[in-house]
């Protein structure tokens, strides 16, 4: 299946540009990420990765991917909400503790985690062909 990424994290970006569609911005913050998503399941698309998968905080880093059918069809349900209780879920995290100004290497550490994260959804899904 095909799939679009959408995300913040230029590490992802870099590694993705070139072998799937990608929609990118260094601009959008994590909840743009999640608001983005949103918008493409109002169009159709199926969400294919969790919103908030990983044990890291939606207020303790600026990084997030995910994965969207890139097909379209009639507005799933269960996409939309999955998208809409992990929208609300980051607004808490980000709205109770804002995300600390980390350093550059900090930075890094968390572009890492989100693309290894990412990489083991895609590579899960190619491999069983979701």
């Amino acid at each position: 299946m095909k799939k679009i990424i959408i995300t913040n994290n230029p590490r992802v970006y870099e590694n993705y540009l070139s072998k799937m569609d990608i929609m990118y911005s260094d601009a959008y913050s994590y909840l743009d990420v999640l608001s983005e998503a949103r918008d493409k399941i109002h169009e159709g698309h199926n969400l294919l990765t969790h919103p908030l998968s990983g044990s890291v905080k939606p207020n303790e880093t600026p990084y997030k991917s995910l994965a969207i059918s890139i097909e379209r069809g009639s507005l799933d349900m269960d996409s939309l909400m999955i998208i809409e209780e992990s929208i609300a879920t980051a607004r808490k995290f980000i709205t109770g503790k804002k995300t600390p100004l980390w350093t550059e290497q900090i930075l890094k550490d968390f572009q890492m985690i989100d693309f290894y994260l990412i990489k083991s959804a895609i590579e899960s899904m190619d491999q069983f062909h979701v």
